[in-house]
């Protein structure tokens, strides 16, 4: 039998194995048996709403990879997780459920991923134990993957990523604030949040908002490259670190000389790369950027925690000139389990914010933004109580989501009224008030 080539070192495609399936390779196929062994299951069960039996399959390491990825996104699932001899599984809605067959053994697996990462990003996998890199797949689309070392096993987690950047309108998140923020012409704006909580999601709405309106010149640099930009109205540079070139330090230094409008940078991961982002910004740039925080005060603590204690008073001050806004994001479930929807909190440069920086007082910066009495400051109970209030979330998850659950407490026990009490643990216990919410009475 024939062997497929060789997969190539930066992407590989499903063109070469297209013959080997009696049907293109399409999610719709999976769901009508194209790919025997994987995306099938006997006796006609349905493989995307159960976690079925665990079977061995002969096909090759790839195949196996490539009907799971079309499973995955017949599916609509986010995530696709991958351990050397072990279950395969993917995270839909936040939760995770098992797909058919066995992930391969280590030195099947390791042949796949040394295909994908090419031979200079798996010598970084051997040598720091992660590597990230991203792939097109014909006929499902673009994926972003991070593969990384459990045990002393390979592993891998695969994201599926939107083809076409998002409109900011669909995003659930304040368009009109974000609108006028990408609007500045210099600044620093960052989008923070836990890995997966739609932080490249964000910056793409904002980088495609200003494509449909504005003529500007948008270097980015990324680590990988997730989505291409179609450009409007905009030029756009894509650089990937790594490829285009060495870091992003590097990449920053150099995007000066580029005529930039606008830098965004994929992650900010140490005091060289603030730095460079605070010169850009100094110099009339916008930059964007990401930070793996849950909140605006611990955002500007992190930010600090890069620098030692001598520096701090001077950085301060430059992120008191120069911070233009902080979106800090999570994802909690929609109400009746479809689909996930962002909770945030938006902090955007006003004078009393800026003292606050400038003066070391973070651990006030909190409280200004949970009075939401200045423009541009939005908490992420004020956006959780609208949430409750428009029933799109349920109040166990938004009280599970707040960073101050008692406040988000009283500030429900406002929209029921004065004479009732809502409890943390009322969604089970009292009757329902008239806006739906569950009340305990005082007695």
């Amino acid at each position: 039998m024939t062997q497929p080539p060789s997969i190539p070192d930066d992407e590989f495609s499903f063109k070469d194995v297209g013959q080997s399936f009696p049907r293109p390779l399409t999610p719709e196929n999976v769901a009508k048996g194209a790919f025997q062994g994987h995306a099938q299951v006997p006796n006609g069960r349905d493989p995307l709403n159960e976690a079925p039996p665990l079977v061995q399959t002969s096909h090759s390491p790839r195949h196996q990879l490539e009907a799971w990825l079309a499973v995955m996104t017949k599916a609509g699932a986010s995530d696709l997780i991958l351990r050397a001899g072990g279950r395969p599984c993917q995270r839909i809605d936040g939760k995770i459920t098992f797909l058919p067959g066995r992930v391969p053994d280590t030195g099947p697996l390791l042949d796949v991923l040394e295909g994908i990462l090419g031979k200079d990003r798996m010598e970084t996998w051997r040598v720091r134990g992660s590597a990230d890199a991203a792939l097109h797949l014909d006929g499902l689309g673009r994926f972003r993957l991070n593969a990384y070392r459990q045990m002393g096993e390979p592993a891998v987690v695969i994201r599926r990523i939107n083809e076409k950047p998002p409109q900011i309108e669909s995003l659930d998140l304040p368009t009109d604030m974000l609108k006028k923020l990408a609007l500045r012409k210099r600044g620093l704006i960052l989008v923070t949040g836990i890995a997966g909580s739609g932080k490249s999601t964000t910056l793409a709405g904002m980088i495609q908002s200003m494509n449909e309106t504005l003529e500007r010149h948008i270097v980015t640099l990324e680590d990988p490259i997730e989505l291409m930009f179609k450009e409007q109205r905009c030029v756009i540079s894509q650089r990937e670190v790594g490829t285009d070139c060495a870091s992003f330090q590097d990449g920053l230094r150099h995007a000066l000389r580029q005529s930039p409008d606008v830098i965004l940078i994929g992650e900010m991961r140490d005091a060289e790369t603030v730095i460079a982002a605070l010169d850009a910004t100094e110099t009339g740039h916008l930059v964007m950027s990401t930070l793996h925080t849950i909140n605006a005060p611990q955002t500007v603590e992190r930010i600090l925690s890069f620098f030692k204690a001598e520096q701090h008073a001077q950085v301060r001050m430059r992120l008191s000139e120069n911070l233009a806004g902080v979106l800090s994001q999570r994802l909690i479930p929609r109400s009746g389990g479809k689909g996930m929807i962002p909770a945030y909190e938006l902090m955007q440069s006003t004078p009393h914010i800026r003292d606050l920086i400038c003066e070391a007082k973070t651990g006030e910066i909190g409280r200004v933004i949970e009075q939401g009495t200045e423009k541009g400051l939005v908490s992420f109970n004020m956006c959780l109580r609208r949430l409750v209030q428009e029933r799109k979330v349920e109040l166990d998850d938004a009280l599970a989501a707040s960073d101050r659950p008692e406040e988000l407490v009283l500030a429900l026990r406002g929209i029921t009224g004065s004479s009732a009490r809502v409890e943390t643990n009322a969604v089970s216990k009292g009757s329902p008030g008239s806006d739906g919410l569950r009340i305990a009475r005082r007695d």
